[in-house]
């Protein structure tokens, strides 16, 4: 059996929506023949896949990061605008192939404001300059009767975009990057690009270029960025054929999150910074998988799912220094909505990010775990786990997090139950409080053998919802073997 605690009284901290955003990359079929399709019967006036943006507003999202990515690197925003019969053709040295430019910033914009959440755009650092990084951020924010401004207005859009968030480039450290800079280059080429974008709009929200959180990049670039920017970014995928490795491998992303913090407050002490960076975990999934077209179109499993379950459990239980975190992609490339010109489907990772932001409420509270583990490091286990997975544990066998609202009169609960062959019985008990009515419960699992698809190499879920009468101040449960659950609770004061 596995005992929750669930202390609403001990917050973790306040959780920003944009835990649950989104990335869209000019990558394969993510956008053309994703969520844009010009001609499709599928796609409205604006050449939007109208299936595609239902399945995206269902998971409400909070943030949509584009053009990329290593794509952003060779993109000057500058050809994907005005009319799109006269926009340039130009090679895309990331991912090959060429790229149209039909979709640009002004189809990106609008595609956000159909979502219903904020923009992210990403700058070229690569063979991007500064000069060109302020002609946009002018072109989506500037307010006044300036050439850019005008040019924005001469596309059919008068008022300002009010684009928030900015990215000082993206992975500048690789050398798979147009223009990778070392760490050192980067923040010389940062500093400036960041004060410059500060004196243009004092309200834009910079994020730096980070690498695993931990690393000697990271030193170096929140050493010299802290005091500029609001977000610093880590960029880390996990997964493996090996069930338990692949399960428990998101857990680095709470490596991460320390080793950002730390250097973090490192740097704020040294530098007396007052209000420190946050952080924005800006690429994540489940990535392993050989693709050799270029187009990245990974067929999750239910054990990937389980794992995005996860660290979208690692991301609510850090949310005092996760401020965002952008699932990578959103359709077709490494995403969860797959695309054919008549349908469109979901894989297995849809169904956590669905149930996480959909139930996911004002506050992380305290979720304290005693049951089963699992432990990578005894005995003649450790040598077939890496040492990415090993130093991590012990694991609980059932990942939980939690969120209460201001008011902690409601609960979500989001549990991981990773055992592969059993069942495991939960004790939800509550401090101090006690639930108040029947409790809902959502459980996705993997789908049943012979279950109808509408693709054949897509696999399904079986999604179940039903309800639990509690006792008092506790909840018992039986989550069915690997299996992802949401509860969610009204409640009471007991005193």
């Amino acid at each position: 059996m596995t005992r929750i605690a669930v202390d609403p009284a001990r917050p973790l901290g306040t959780l920003d929506r944009n835990v649950f955003g989104g990335f869209v990359e000019h990558l394969g079929r993510c956008v053309y023949g994703g969520l844009y399709d010009e001609g499709s019967a599928l796609s409205d006036a604006q050449g939007f896949r109208k299936d595609v943006l239902g399945l995206l507003r269902e998971l409400r999202l909070g943030v949509l990061r584009w053009p990329g990515g290593n794509f952003v690197s060779n993109y000057h925003w500058a050809d994907g605008i005005g009319p799109k019969d006269a926009r340039p053709r130009r090679p895309d040295l990331a991912w090959g192939g060429e790229e149209s430019n039909r979709f640009g910033t002004d189809e990106f914009l609008a595609y956000c404001a159909e979502l219903g959440t904020d923009p992210y755009i990403c700058l070229n650092m690569g063979t991007g300059t500064l000069e060109e990084a302020l002609a946009w951020v002018e072109y989506c924010n500037g307010a006044g009767d300036t050439a850019w401004a005008g040019r924005r207005g001469d596309n059919g859009h008068a008022a300002p975009y009010g684009v928030r968030y900015w990215g000082l480039g993206n992975e500048m450290y690789g050398d798979w990057q147009v223009g990778a800079l070392s760490a050192e280059e980067y923040v010389r080429t940062a500093t400036r690009w960041a004060r410059a974008i500060k004196m243009l709009d004092p309200n834009a929200v910079l994020v730096s270029c980070g690498l695993t959180g931990w690393s000697d990049w990271d030193r170096v670039v929140i050493d010299g960025m802290a005091s500029l920017v609001e977000l610093h970014s880590v960029h880390i995928y996990t997964g493996s054929d090996d069930y338990w490795t692949n399960v428990l491998q998101p857990h680095q992303a709470e490596r991460a999150i320390r080793g950002a913090r730390a250097l973090i407050e490192r740097a704020a002490y040294i530098q007396k910074i007052a209000t420190p960076p946050r952080i924005a975990y800006d690429e994540w999934n489940v990535w392993f998988r050989n693709h050799d077209d270029g187009a990245l179109e990974e067929r999750y499993t239910f054990a990937d799912a389980l794992a995005v379950g996860t660290y979208l459990n690692i991301f609510v239980r850090n949310c005092d220094w996760v401020r965002m975190a952008n699932l990578a992609q959103m359709v077709n490339a490494i995403a969860p909505i797959v695309t054919t010109p008549e349908t469109a489907v979901l894989q297995p990772i849809y169904y956590p990010f669905l149930l996480h932001a959909r139930a996911a409420l004002d506050v992380a509270v305290d979720a304290y775990v005693v049951g089963p583990v699992v432990d990578p490091l005894p005995g003649d286990h450790r040598s077939r786990w890496p040492h990415r997975v090993a130093d991590l544990g012990p694991f609980n066998l059932v990942d939980a997090a939690a969120t209460a609202d201001a008011d902690r009169d409601r609960l979500a609960l989001t549990l991981v139950n990773r055992d592969p062959d059993h069942e495991e019985t939960v004790e939800i008990v509550l401090r101090d409080l006690a639930f108040d009515g029947a409790v809902a419960i959502a459980t996705v699992t993997a789908e049943e053998a012979g279950q109808a698809r509408d693709l054949p190499d897509v696999e399904g879920v079986r999604l179940q919802e039903g309800a639990e009468t509690p006792r008092g101040g506790t909840c018992v449960l039986t989550l069915p073997p690997k299996s992802f659950t949401l509860v969610e609770a009204r409640t009471t004061a007991t005193r």
